[in-house]
C-alpha cells in the first residue's frame, strides 16, 4: 500500500503543552516530505457536557488548534496547514485519517518513563492499527545521531529499511542497520544478508552513509540500547494483514522503552488470506 502523492502528514493535539513538541516534529516531517500538515483535535462531548460551559470547552479546543498552527508555522513558514476540531475520540480520528495519510505523528504520553502502559493508550492503538507509518514522538529531544533500523530478514523489515534510508537521506545521510541474532548463531549468513540488502536498497540513496552490524542477544533489548544514540528508530511491525491490530514483541519493546522517536512501518497486503 503506497500513499498518494498529495497525502498529508497527520498529527493529533490535545491542547496541553506536551503536544506542542509533537506538532513541531510533525511540521518538520511534512516540510521535509513536501506534504501538507493536517492537525486534528478531538472534541470530547462527554467532558464538554460535564464542564461548566460547553461553549467554553469548545473555545478551548479552538485555542488548542490555533496554537498548534502557530507552532507549525514557526517551524516551517509557508507550510500548508489544515487544522480542525473533529468529534469523537482522538484514536478514532487518527485511525480514519491514517488510511489516506503519508504519516501519522502521535505523542507517547510519557510512556517511556512509566513502568505500566495501558493497552488503550493512544500511541499503542495508533501504532498497532494505523493504515500508514506511525511516528511516536518523545517528550525530550533526540540526540544528533544516525537513523537506526532493525532488520530481521522479513519483507516488512525490507519496507522499514526503505523508509529508514529515505529518512536518513533527509536527516544528514547516516544510517545504522542492525540485525539481532540468537547467541548460538555464527552470524555469517545474517551478516551477508544484511550487507547484500544494504547494497541492493542503498543504491537509491547514494548520499547515505550506511553501516551494518549483526549483534547477538535479545532483539528488543539490543535495539533499545542502540536507540540511546539514535535520532530516530525505524522498525517494521508484525501483522501484514489489512485488518491489523497487533504489534510484535520487538515493536512493543521499542514503543514502551526506546528513548528516541520510533517510526513503525507496516507492510500491508491487499487482501486477507482465504480461509480453508
Amino acid at each position: 500500500m503506497s500513499a498518494a502523492a498529495d497525502a498529508p502528514v497527520v498529527v493529533g493535539v490535545s491542547g496541553t503543552e506536551q503536544s506542542l513538541p509533537v506538532v513541531r516534529l510533525a511540521a518538520r516531517e511534512a516540510a521535509e516530505h513536501g506534504r501538507p500538515l493536517h492537525v486534528l483535535h478531538a472534541f470530547n462531548w462527554e467532558a464538554a457536557l460535564a464542564a461548566p460551559s460547553v461553549a467554553g470547552a469548545r473555545a478551548e479546543a479552538e485555542r488548542a488548534i490555533d496554537r498548534a498552527v502557530e507552532v507549525a508555522n514557526e517551524v516551517a513558514p509557508g507550510l500548508p496547514v489544515d487544522a480542525r476540531v473533529v468529534e469523537g475520540t482522538a484514536v478514532g480520528a487518527l485511525l480514519r485519517r491514517s488510511e489516506s495519510a503519508l504519516l501519522v505523528v502521535v505523542g507517547d504520553g510519557g510512556m517511556a518513563t512509566r513502568d505500566c502502559v495501558p493497552p488503550d493508550a493512544a500511541a499503542v492503538q495508533v501504532a498497532s492499527r494505523a493504515g500508514c507509518p506511525t511516528l511516536v514522538a518523545r517528550l525530550g529531544p533526540p540526540p544528533v545521531g544516525p537513523v537506526l533500523v532493525g532488520l530481521d530478514g522479513s519483507p516488512t523489515s525490507r519496507s522499514a529499511l526503505d523508509f529508514a534510508l529515505d529518512c536518513a537521506a533527509r536527516h544528514g545521510g547516516r544510517l545504522r542497520a542492525v540485525r539481532v541474532i540468537d547467541p548460538d548463531d555464527d552470524g555469517t549468513r545474517p551478516g551477508q544478508d544484511v550487507a547484500d540488502l544494504l547494497a541492493e536498497r542503498g543504491g537509491q540513496h547514494p548520499t547515505v552513509a550506511a553501516e551494518a552490524e549483526v549483534v547477538r542477544g535479545d532483539p528488543g533489548q539490543v535495539l533499545i540500547d542502540e536507540s540511546r544514540t539514535a535520532r530516530l528508530v525505524v522498525v517494521g511491525t508484525r501483522g501484514d494483514q489489512p485488518w491489523r491490530g497487533l504489534l510484535g514483541a520487538v515493536s512493543q519493546s521499542l514503543l514502551y522503552h526506546a528513548p528516541a522517536p520510533v517510526m513503525f512501518v507496516r507492510r500491508v497486503t491487499d487482501a486477507p488470506p482465504e480461509r480453508p
